[in-house]
This record gives C-alpha cells, sequence and structure tokens, in this order.
C-alpha cells in the first residue's frame, strides 16, 4: 500500500496549484492532509474513488485535517478525546481491521515559543491518544509533526537551536515517543541522510537553496517495521511550503 502525507498550507490554494493533478499522479490509497485552512462548505473537492473525512478548527482559517481513502474505515474518530486540545480540528483516526492510520498536524510552538508549555501538554496527551490504540492494533501516523528531531533534519541547526520546532524540549518529546515503541519510517531506511527536507521557508529563497527542515514524518509501531518497503520525501512535487512524504507498506 501506498502512504502520503502533506501538509497543503491552505487547501483552496493548493487547488490553484495544481493539488489535483498531483494527488491523482499519486495515486496513494490513504491521503493524510494538514493545515487545510478550511470550514465545512468551502471547498467542493472531486475526488472519485475516494471517501473522505474532515477536521476543521474552531477558528477560522487555520489549522484543520483531512483524511482521503479508497478504502472505507470500519469507523472514524476526530480529535484525541481531550477536550482542551481537540478545537484546531488536528487529528483523525481511521479504524481498520488490522491497523489505525491517524493524520496528526502538531501545533507549532510560535514566535518567542509562546506555544511550547502547550506544546508540551499536547505532545503528553497525543502519546497517550496512541499508545492507547497501539495496545489495540499498530498504529501508522502521519503529518506535519513540527519539530526536526536531529541536527541532519535542518540546514542550519546551529543558529536554529531553541527555535520552535528545534528546542531541546521538542526534540526530547520526539525522543521520547520513538522510545515508547515507534520508528521514524525514513530514518530507519535512511539513517544518514543528509540535506533532504520537507519543508522550506518561504522567505530568502530557502527552497532554491535547499535550506530547508525536516517536519513532516510517517511513524510506525514497532512491530511493523518488517513490513515496511520504503519511505520517501518527494521534493520535486510544489504547491505547497512542504512537500509530500510518502510511505510504502506490505500490509
Amino acid at each position: 500500500m501506498k502512504f502520503i502525507s502533506w501538509n497543503v498550507n491552505g487547501l483552496r490554494a493548493a487547488v490553484k496549484h495544481g493539488f489535483k493533478t498531483t494527488f491523482e499522479t499519486l495515486d496513494a490509497d490513504i491521503v493524510g492532509i494538514q493545515e487545510t485552512k478550511l470550514q465545512a462548505g468551502q471547498i467542493d473537492l472531486d475526488l472519485p474513488g475516494y471517501h473522505q473525512y474532515w477536521n476543521y478548527a474552531e477558528r477560522k482559517g487555520y489549522s484543520g485535517t483531512a483524511v482521503f481513502t479508497k478504502r472505507e474505515p470500519l469507523a472514524v474518530t476526530y480529535g484525541i478525546g481531550v477536550p482542551e486540545h481537540d478545537t484546531e480540528g488536528r487529528v483523525i483516526t481511521l479504524e481498520y481491521p488490522n491497523y489505525y492510520f491517524i493524520t496528526c498536524y502538531t501545533p507549532n510552538s510560535g514566535g518567542e515559543l509562546k506555544r511550547l508549555a502547550y506544546r508540551q501538554t499536547w505532545e503528553t496527551a497525543f502519546l497517550a491518544y496512541i499508545n492507547g490504540l497501539d495496545a489495540n492494533k499498530p498504529v501508522i501516523f502521519c503529518g506535519d509533526l513540527n519539530v526536526a528531531h536531529e541536527n541532519i533534519d535542518l540546514k542550519n541547526w546551529r543558529t536554529n537551536h531553541q527555535s520552535a520546532g528545534f528546542t531541546d524540549e521538542e526534540r526530547a518529546k520526539f525522543n521520547t515517543l520513538l522510545d515508547s515503541g515507534y520508528t521514524d519510517t525514513f530514518r530507519h531506511f535512511y539513517p544518514d541522510q543528509t540535506e533532504i527536507y520537507s519543508w522550506w521557508s518561504y522567505r530568502g529563497q530557502a527552497r532554491a537553496n535547499n535550506s530547508g527542515w525536516r517536519i513532516d514524518y510517517f511513524i510506525t509501531s514497532n512491530r511493523l517495521v518488517d513490513r515496511l518497503m520504503n519511505a520517501r520525501i518527494l521534493t520535486d512535487i510544489t504547491g505547497s511550503d512542504h512537500c509530500p512524504v510518502e510511505l510504502d507498506i506490505r500490509l
């Protein structure tokens, strides 16, 4: 199966920049989308052969996630069941007979790290949520997790230390996640790969100079490792400040 994750940074804008053509070319079984920036009824997206599931933020033009899937799930859950974390449309979970698929848009710690404390609370709650699922069946989750894990996951790591997405606190939470029984699928296949990123600022010709960050992931329960086939970062695909990431897996 082929899974895709993509932060589109506004789905209506992405549609104007060729989203549907890219979507059809990718021909994925399941696509997780982050940062749709939509409310219900603001887009009519015709994707033949796909079931569509949407989670909208209460705040207009902000956050939001979607999943488009060829395979109808057994059940769909919106959010993580914690009211303080479920107003921004950040999580959708699809249950299938032998796994869960989750799209996630992790909160950004923001300028001057104003949301770092909230981000830490979120991380604890989200890990508890996926651990609860993982106790039942394996988990595959994807999304813009808003953290570059290691120094090789961003171009200018020295000057960005303690910037949002590369604080010691955020990286420690990511370590805790992996230590809890999960695999960063890209690093599973390419543990030492450098200079491959999934997000580039719109400022300063960052993408042209490949001055980016790897903050978009596919994470799986460790017991799925022997089913992993490949994980890729599709850097040639434009239309957002993020590029899609891909997971190929036998299920």
